[in-house]
């Protein structure tokens, strides 16, 4: 099944090959002037180079051949060249009844499925997530349902930060702090008599520590770490003991990443993401040692001060990149180190053909750096690893969002906060004040979660935006709930008409709503390949604004229940397709909406 403007841009293509110029010429876009026409092709303009002739000779020959086309109603000429094309209401028509009998609602395929793993979240072990996780858990989550109403093969992994220095630092925090657990941690360390299945027990003393006094501890010991040498030197010394699987620090570890994953689980779920792997840096540390061998055994390790680095600039390089730190001074693996390794795993145990980093742009050159020596290693293919940066969600003095203490908001909290002012706008709006309370509670919920989403999705994933949570949670404008409510309401509509016993039939179209409205259904495929192959699910929430605006056009100027059975039938097969279609979109974001406000 074509949209109308690949179908129509291949007869377009055809025609100027007709005339012995390249078709790809062809390209039809979106009309400027909707007013004018429906498509338009600028192509004669650049055949006139290359031919020699008038641009509107050359278009006017090609709008002879496209005036046979069943398909168009009118094929004009305008300005220097520029072809104009109106389709045929017959045409549309047409097209509506594919779309409205498609399952994807128009959305096609991918020619060749790839195996595509994404890689976002990124949380740490032993800190709550906080706003700075908020982007890359919403719009990995859409790449990865993306690709996947696609036709890939699609992998999410969550890919914790549980396995590197910031956990000797907390192991030293934490033991400092509490003799009791100081003492556990020496006497397992010392035992020589641990059962063979050590790894899975829980000692009582480790059972007080909570996710609240490791967020406690780690900022006073990350700011020790950088002010004293010898703090940061034991937490390295700790960071190694760990990684060797000395008892005492490997299970006072299992206890922070015990505490860490409730908190973990119950932020994704609250915000509509989930993750096929709970993959972190500690499932690669097996690999760690083997790879170090190969890497030396390679020539691509090279001793720097103590250090095991390997060297990744090019000629030509623009700007230095530093080397890879594989292995340091104390002997522990470092943070490239575990990505290179998560390389290694990932294409040992699902062999992706792309792997997608959904990761604040901050860290572009980290990636930089472990990507280049993955190839080196011959771990990965040039182009097969990709890093998609984003911008920052900024307060209203555009710097990144902070508490009003200027403190990082907790991601748990913010949630919060938008699920209380999602209540609060649904009794503005007088919307589901008579439905249990469960109910209104799951309700509000979803308009939490379209609001923060869709506020995010909107703009294109490498540019920064300003919280607004006001603006946000507005029933009104570009929103999350506004298209929530356009969504409710449609499937208001095919209630009652179901009750009336009135059934969709065959689309006619006679009225510029119903014109505009099944231009804009014909447009979801564009979306979903330009927001594929940008990576910037952007323009999926661009088509789902524009098709709930385009609905609520064509409801205000086309009654449905109340009109003649032919013309009720085909608008109720339009109000199908659009509710399909925008509920798939809205998927595609990673937004659910609920069966009534």
């Amino acid at each position: 099944m074509t949209d109308l403007r690949t179908g129509l841009g291949e007869a377009v293509g055809a025609a100027f090959a007709d005339l012995g110029l390249p078709a790809d010429l062809g390209r039809v876009t979106a009309s400027d002037r909707p007013d004018l026409a429906d498509f338009q092709s600028n192509g004669a303009l650049a055949a006139a180079k290359r031919a020699g002739k008038n641009p509107r000779e050359i278009a006017a020959a090609v709008a002879e051949v496209l005036k046979a086309d069943p398909r168009l109603a009118s094929v004009e000429i305008a300005g220097p060249g520029f072809i104009n094309l109106k389709v045929a209401d017959a045409a549309l028509a047409s097209r509506a009844d594919e779309i409205a009998a498609d399952p994807r609602a128009g959305g096609e395929l991918v020619a060749v499925p790839r195996r595509v793993l994404v890689d976002y979240g990124g949380p740490n072990v032993a800190k709550p997530m906080h706003v700075g996780h908020l982007r890359s858990s919403i719009i990995g989550e859409s790449i990865k349902r993306l690709y996947r109403f696609r036709g890939d093969v699609v992998v999410g992994d969550a890919h914790f930060g549980d396995w590197g220095y910031q956990m000797g630092l907390l192991i030293g925090a934490v033991t400092d702090e509490t003799p009791a657990i100081a003492a556990e941690v020496a006497r397992l360390n010392a035992a020589a008599d641990l059962p063979a299945d050590w790894q899975r027990l829980e000692p009582e003393a480790f059972q007080a520590i909570e996710l609240a006094d490791l967020d406690r501890l780690y900022p006073e010991a990350a700011a020790k770490g950088k002010a004293d040498p010898a703090y940061r030197d034991r937490a390295r010394k700790l960071t190694a003991e760990l990684q060797a699987k000395k008892p005492g620090a490997y299970l006072l570890w299992r206890r922070f990443a015990k505490v860490t994953q409730a908190a973990l689980e119950r932020d994704f779920h609250a915000l509509g993401v989930d993750f096929d792997l709970w993959k972190g840096e500690s499932d690669v540390d097996h690999l760690i040692e083997p790879m170090v061998r190969e890497l030396d055994e390679k020539g691509l390790l090279v001793e720097d001060q103590g250090a095991r680095i390997v060297r990744v600039a090019r000629e030509g390089d623009k700007r230095e990149l530093p080397p890879l730190l594989v292995v340091s001074s104390e002997g522990s693996a470092m943070y490239g180190t575990t990505d290179l390794a998560t390389i290694l795993d990932r294409r040992q145990t699902f062999d992706p053909e792309l792997v997608i980093y959904c990761v604040d742009q901050r860290q572009a050159d980290h990636f930089e750096i472990v990507f280049r020596a993955a190839y080196l290693a011959g771990y990965a293919t040039e182009g097969q690893l990709e890093h998609i940066g984003f911008g920052t969600m900024n307060g209203a003095d555009g710097k990144p969002f902070k508490t009003r203490e200027g403190g990082v908001l907790k991601l748990n909290d913010l949630i919060e906060m938008a699920r209380s002012k999602a209540r609060e706008r649904l009794h503005e709006a007088g919307l589901g004040e008579d439905l249990p309370a469960e109910e209104f509670e799951d309700i509000a919920g979803k308009v939490a979660v379209a609001a923060l989403k869709f506020a995010d999705l909107q703009n294109f994933r490498g540019t920064s935006y300003v919280f607004d949570l006001d603006r946000f949670t507005s029933f009104e404008g570009k929103t999350g709930p506004y298209l929530l409510y356009q969504a409710v309401r449609v499937k208001s509509l095919l209630r009652k008409a179901e009750g009336e016993a009135a059934e969709p039939g065959p689309v006619t179209v006679t009225e510029p709503a119903e014109r505009d409205l099944v231009l804009t259904l014909d447009a979801f495929d564009a979306a979903l390949t330009e927001a594929y192959d940008k990576k910037a699910p952007n323009a999926v929430a661009e088509h789902a604004y524009r098709l709930a605006q385009s609905f609520s056009k064509f409801y205000a100027a086309c009654p449905i229940l109340i009109a003649e059975p032919p013309v009720r039938a085909s608008r109720l097969t339009l109000a199908r397709a659009v509710l399909r279609q925008l509920e798939q979109a809205l998927d595609v974001l990673g937004i659910a909406v609920p069966d009534r406000m």
